[in-house]
């Protein structure tokens, strides 16, 4: 017998993004033991680094995980920021989809809105338990609370609220997760935080792991970033629904001003411009743009030359920095550093290339006591330890000749790869944020930077080897020096040791001429 339209739709049902979220948690990064935990420590550090440097405080964060049982663990992680107001708590901890990045054109370590709010879920679906908070907004006062998730709403179910004075400082999260380990793999919170002190050098980083070891990445830079400023969209890089949205949010009085004030590089003249190419009224009210009318504009858009976007709100981590940090964790016996200029992907997103290379030390990946190669990837300071294969970096790496720079057999090697992208809008392939996506500006600026620094490793190398080369030659010169003053000397009836001394004085002036020579050559 049929199902009536009335009988199928008795289960419709509406349901939270919260709920969505729960039923699709690998989405947020929440796919494996290891990488939940990862996951975790990401989202609460991120949060902690943020908070500091919207308030122009040089942060430090502390991470403590606690092991309580069989794949259970204990979180703690506090930072030095301005706090929460007690307002606030609930949503930054507990409300999808709620926060201060989502919203805004700037460069942010994240965008969506959901970390900390994921957090508190896996907590609570894995233990039941709720999320510890403490944290002061208003110096001398202290407040306290538990946090759960209701899912179903999308909004905290806040406990347990307590007030009183002290002289905390920040905010200290403490909670439970259960499904999740710990280990001291490339994906491990370990790894995680190591590579969060080479992109943020002028953090302060203190690190107890389960087994009780203790590490401090000390504050290298003592001036905080700058700060990324608010950015218009480009007009390249619209769709027919962006510029849509756009229009019927205005306040604007005319299509005209609207145009001018809402996005990059359009003066009033290119405005005039693309009207006269559509069959619109400029002076029209925003709001009364029709889907066509859209269609026309865009089309229009894409006809007239604009200025690239604007890059002032754009602040890479700079090559100074990224060399300390390198000095400072990696303590690598070369390495090399550099900054593209700005560019632009989709018509009109701007973002900035930095790279990195180190060579010996501490660089490279650890395993069984020998050291490989490894790629550490950045998105505005955000290490991305996951989904390498699907991410652009990865496969640039990959696709350079690093022969052509003297580095065969470069799987084996002590070498660490930094590349970071600096953008006001990082195209992740997924809302786990791991992964940046293969867009073909991206791709070409990556491998133009690895090749500049691919350059100068191999000139490093290249005047190594025949650094290596010379000490060989004059070891053996001097090896024979004995012997063939004594040949001399007896053939001639010179003396022998005034004879050694002069064969010696021989073989260094040229090995000495021979170093100056190299170094010149280097210079140039």
């Amino acid at each position: 017998m049929a199902e009536t339209a009335d009988n199928i739709f008795k289960e419709f049902r509406e349901h939270s993004v919260a709920e969505f979220f729960k039923k699709n948690r690998q989405m947020l990064g929440y796919s494996g033991k290891i990488r939940s935990l990862t996951t975790i420590i990401h989202e609460y550090v991120t949060n902690g680094l943020d908070a500091c440097e919207d308030a122009n405080i040089l942060p430090e964060i502390h991470v403590k995980i606690k092991q309580l049982g069989n794949d259970h663990y204990q979180v703690t992680v506090s930072d030095n920021g301005p706090g929460i107001p007690k307002t606030h708590v609930g949503k930054v901890f507990a409300q999808m989809l709620a926060g201060t990045k989502f919203h805004r054109f700037v460069q942010s370590r994240g965008q969506q809105g959901i970390g900390a709010s994921g957090c508190t879920m896996y907590g609570q679906i894995t233990t039941g338990k709720p999320t510890h908070i403490t944290t002061s907004a208003k110096k001398g006062k202290v407040y306290e609370c538990d946090i759960m998730f209701d899912v179903k709403n999308n909004r905290a179910d806040v406990s347990h609220e307590v007030d009183y004075e002290g002289d905390l400082k920040g905010t200290l999260v403490v909670a439970e997760f259960k499904d999740v380990t710990f280990n001291w793999s490339e994906y491990g919170p370990g790894e995680y935080l190591r590579r969060t002190a080479v992109a943020n050098p002028h953090a302060r980083i203190v690190f107890i792991a389960p087994d009780k070891q203790k590490f401090i990445y000390e504050r290298v830079v003592n001036i905080l970033p700058k700060k990324p400023e608010p950015s218009k969209p480009h007009p390249r890089g619209l769709t027919v629904d962006d510029f849509l949205d756009y229009a019927h949010s205005s306040k604007e009085r005319t299509i005209k001003t609207f145009m001018t004030k809402t996005f990059d590089r359009v003066s009033s003249a290119k405005a005039k411009e693309v009207e006269g190419l559509t069959s619109i009224d400029f002076n029209r009210k925003p709001d009364s743009i029709t889907w066509k009318d859209a269609e026309e504009v865009v089309d229009a858009i894409k006809k007239v030359k604009f200025l690239a976007p604007s890059t002032k709100e754009l602040k890479p981590i700079g090559e100074k920095q990224i060399e300390k940090s390198i000095l400072n964790v990696l303590e690598p016996d070369f390495h090399q550093v550099l900054t593209r200029s700005p560019s632009v992907y989709r018509g009109g997103v701007p973002f900035i290339i930095e790279a990195g290379i180190a060579f010996g030390g501490k660089a490279g990946r650890r395993g069984n006591g020998d050291a490989k190669v490894e790629v550490m990837r950045f998105a505005n300071r955000a290490p991305l330890l996951f989904d390498a294969g699907a991410d652009v970096i990865t496969k640039t790496v990959n696709n350079i000749d690093w022969r052509r720079y003297h580095l065969k057999n470069m799987d084996s090697l002590p070498i660490s790869i930094i590349v970071n992208i600096t953008s006001t809008y990082v195209p992740y392939t997924s809302a786990g944020k791991q992964a940046i996506s293969d867009e073909e500006e991206i791709r070409k600026e990556v491998t133009l930077a690895l090749q500049d620094v691919g350059r100068k490793i191999g000139e490093h190398l290249r005047r190594e080897y025949r650094k290596g080369e010379k000490a060989a030659k004059r070891s053996t010169l001097l090896r024979y020096v004995p012997e063939t003053a004594g040949a001399i000397a007896t053939l001639s009836g010179a003396d022998k040791k005034k004879l050694e001394l002069k064969l010696l004085k021989m073989v260094e002036d040229k090995f000495k001429n021979s170093g100056k020579a190299d170094e010149e050559e280097g210079d140039e």
